[in-house]
Formats: C-alpha cells, sequence, structure tokens
C-alpha cells in the first residue's frame, strides 16, 4: 500500500521576542508570500524575575496567535540581547578539532559565566593581519544554558514545538541577505542596524557572511527617558507623546512639539550616531581594502527621520529597511522594520 504524504505548505514561526513586545511572523513553505504576522504587547511587570518574564511572554504568544491564520505549532525562538554575549576576538591560524579548542580557550576568559554552563558558537569572519601576523577573526556567542531551558519551557506554555533555537544577529542578516540576493549585492559591505526598544543591534556582513556584531546599549526607553526628562513629564506619557509624534506624517505633526521632541533625543541620537561610527572604524581597520557600501535601518525604532539623521554623520548610505517588501501584502500599520528578526527566524531551514 502506498501512503501519499501532503507537501507542507507553510514554514516555521518565527517568534521575536523583545523587551516590550512579541512578534510572530510565518511565511509559506517557499518563502514566497507572508501567511501571517502579529504583534503583542508584553504586560507591564512589578519585577525582573525571569520566571514571571517568561509567563508574560507565554501568554503574550498565545494572545497573538488567538484568532490569526498562524498555522502549525512549530516554531523558531532567538537569543535577544540580554541573554547573548557577543564579541569579535582574533586567534591564532589553526585547523580542524585545534581551531574549535583555540576559540573556546579564549572563550572562556571572556563570557560572564562559568564555562561549563556556557553554549558556545563561533563564525569565522575573515583572515586579517596583525602587525607581521595574520590571525583569523571570528565572531563569538555565548549563552548561558539556562536561558535555553527557559525558553523551551516557554515554547511549551505557548503550545509551540520549538524546532531551533537562533540569535537576533543572524535572523536580522538572514532576512536582508534574502531581499540583496544579486551577485553584485552577495560582493557589497553592508552594515544592518535594528534599533528596538532597549538594545540596538549591528551586524556587518559581505553578502550573506557576516564579519562584525555587536550590542549598543541605545533603544526606544533611553529615547523616553530623554523625552521624559526634557519635558517633565512622566515616562508613559513621554513614550506615547513621541510614538504618537513619530508615526504622523511630516506635515501632520505639531511643530513645536516636533521641536521640542527633537531637542531632547538629540544627545541619545548622537551617542547613537558615534557608536556606530566607532563599529565602522573598526570594521574599515580589521578589513582593510572592503569598504562599507551601504546601511540598512531596521528595528522599531527605524523611520525616515532617523535614517535622515545617520546619513548626515555616518558618511555612508543609509536607508530604511523593508523586511517585508518581496512577500507580497505586507502586515498593517507603522514601522514595517520591526519584523526583521521574526523574518528572519521564519525563514530558517530546519529539518
Amino acid at each position: 500500500m502506498v501512503r501519499w504524504l501532503a507537501k507542507r505548505r507553510y514554514g516555521p514561526i518565527g517568534v521575536d521576542v523583545g523587551s516590550r513586545s512579541v512578534k510572530l511572523v510565518q511565511f509559506d513553505a517557499d518563502h514566497s508570500r507572508v501567511l501571517e504576522a502579529a504583534r503583542w504587547d508584553l504586560a507591564p511587570a512589578d519585577n525582573t524575575d525571569p520566571d514571571d518574564r517568561a509567563g508574560r511572554v507565554a501568554e503574550a504568544i498565545r494572545q497573538a496567535r488567538e484568532g490569526r491564520n498562524f498555522r502549525g505549532r512549530d516554531a523558531v525562538f532567538s537569543i535577544g540581547s540580554q541573554n547573548l554575549f557577543v564579541q569579535n576576538i582574533r586567534v591564532p591560524q589553526v585547523t580542524g578539532e585545534e581551531f574549535s579548542r583555540v576559540v573556546c580557550a579564549e572563550a572562556a576568559g571572556r563570557v560572564p559565566f562559568a564555562g561549563d554552563e556556557a553554549e558556545v558558537r563561533y563564525i569565522e569572519a575573515a583572515n586579517v593581519r596583525q602587525g607581521d601576523v595574520v590571525r583569523r577573526e571570528v565572531i563569538l556567542l555565548a549563552c548561558h544554558r539556562p536561558v535555553l531551558q527557559r525558553i523551551l519551557a516557554t515554547a511549551e506554555s505557548a503550545a509551540l514545538k520549538p524546532v531551533a533555537i537562533d540569535v537576533e544577529p543572524n535572523a536580522m542578516l538572514r532576512c536582508y541577505s534574502k531581499q540583496f540576493r544579486r551577485d553584485e549585492d552577495q560582493q557589497q559591505r553592508a552594515m544592518f542596524v535594528n534599533v528596538g526598544a532597549s538594545t540596538t543591534t549591528v551586524v556587518i556582513a559581505r553578502g550573506s557572511h557576516a564579519m562584525f556584531m555587536k550590542y549598543i546599549d541605545v533603544g526606544g526607553r533611553h529615547l523616553d527617558d530623554a523625552v521624559a526628562r526634557h519635558l517633565k513629564m512622566k515616562h508613559g506619557e513621554a513614550a506615547a507623546l513621541r510614538r504618537h509624534n513619530g508615526d504622523r506624517r511630516a506635515d501632520q505633526r505639531d511643530p513645536e512639539i516636533a521641536r521640542s521632541i527633537t531637542e531632547s533625543i538629540r544627545p541619545v541620537l548622537d551617542r547613537l550616531a558615534n557608536e556606530l561610527s566607532m563599529c565602522i572604524r573598526y570594521y574599515s581597520v580589521t578589513f582593510r581594502g572592503q569598504p562599507l557600501e551601504r546601511v540598512v535601518l531596521g528595528g522599531g525604532e527605524a523611520g525616515e527621520t532617523l535614517v535622515e539623521w545617520l546619513a548626515s554623520r555616518l558618511d555612508v548610505s543609509c536607508e530604511l529597511g523593508d523586511p517585508l517588501r518581496s512577500y507580497g501584502k505586507p502586515p498593517q500599520g507603522h514601522r514595517i522594520g520591526q519584523w526583521d528578526v521574526a523574518a528572519g527566524l521564519a525563514l530558517r531551514k530546519v529539518g
């Protein structure tokens, strides 16, 4: 007897858990269109207990899926900035198992938790010259193992089946490299920047190959704090004012409010621009003769105003990312850049 198995018509659900919200994206099997996308804000917390947060995340995922057209239970989760150690390092040029031993030995002296509790991965970037010696540039990634167990427990509580756990920088790069697929794009060096609610994620890559990763402690909450201090408002009111103003078209904004907000957040944006400039400088010095050609800005805080601000300070062509532009009808609402990590997770090959 021959059994005919129906070909699955959908991919896994990408689950991006941020500091303020969860975002879910699912594509069809061949990644040609978006089947569903949803965002749900996390309930506020009175404490920082990890188990309490896990419960709020699971509830937000359940709420985001309820009444929507997500299919199946397979999901790809991510390790976020608060739980991921990222650092570019240089190690001697050795091969095979010896290379892994060298990287792990280097990691042991750098990661902020005990070696036997660390899950360590690495990405080989390129050979670089250090003085008269050629060494191997490596991106070191490490996570505390209890974090992984908590992610698995959260998935189970949310009635999902975790088929993979990825890291935010990889997901972001996968999302955009899927769009920039021409041979010319694959040879270009680009910096992808996700400005989120709490942190900014930076990835510099050649095509789909990562060469540099870093987290910057600048995000939406820092902008909200700056507005609250400058205008002497409560934090929640300042956040609502800044978001409402930013989501309106330029010709519909109150000029006085817009000017006050701009004055408030200028020091924070200057700090972000300076941090990104240092990332570019590190890349330029490390990978000589390989100039950066574009900056793509994504994340929930990305907008044309921020693109213009950074373009005037980085001396590199900047553009606003549109993670879902190749997949048919995008989700409704503003800030399309917020979907880049969730989309990259949903694009991961599994099985």
